[in-house]
């Protein structure tokens, strides 16, 4: 039986997502789609794991829809991206990541040891973000960023082997 603090955690937490999914529901229909348990289940499953790949997503989505197929997925996956309700990104010798986060011009952070990423706002508060050179009579809705570097852990698991080395070498 659940305490009454456990159900009031849990309540506003349940809220969020039920207001999420409506917004699911309302944006694929804005789009012409249809509302399936496929689309909800991708959706959902990247919701919980941003920067997730195509398998691991496919993983997640199987845990609900046991019977849906690799190819399902990433039609879902494509269609998504598409409408602009994921969006796909690709850091250097990786596999395509899918996140819900959307429309904000946001960058990534990724560590080039873990290949963890983060998100990271805009800098400038609005689209493109940057100011190019050149424009090339292009005008420009976005600019996507990727920040390559090391994150805090890896960084201190990189000092403490310097610190182990150092030490058998004295």
């Amino acid at each position: 039986m659940a305490t009454i603090q456990q159900t009031q955690t849990a309540r506003p937490h349940q809220e969020a997502t039920e207001a999420i999914r409506r917004a699911w529901i309302q944006g694929l229909r804005a789009h012409g789609r249809r509302v399936t348990k496929q689309r909800l289940a991708v959706l959902s499953a990247i919701h919980r794991a941003p920067h997730s790949t195509a398998d691991a997503i496919v993983a997640s989505v199987r845990k609900e829809l046991p019977t849906i197929t690799m190819q399902s997925v990433y039609v879902v996956l494509a269609d998504l991206t598409s409408i602009d309700m994921l969006r796909k990104f690709e850091p250097p010798g990786t596999p395509a990541l899918y996140e819900t986060r959307t429309g904000d011009n946001h960058h990534h952070a990724f560590c080039i040891r873990c290949l963890r990423v983060e998100d990271v706002d805009c800098a400038v508060g609005e689209a493109p973000c940057l100011i190019p050179s050149e424009h090339h009579g292009m005008t420009f809705i976005s600019a996507d960023v990727l920040y390559r570097g090391i994150c805090a852990d890896c960084q201190q698991e990189i000092d403490r082997e310097m610190a182990a080395q150092s030490t058998i070498l004295s």
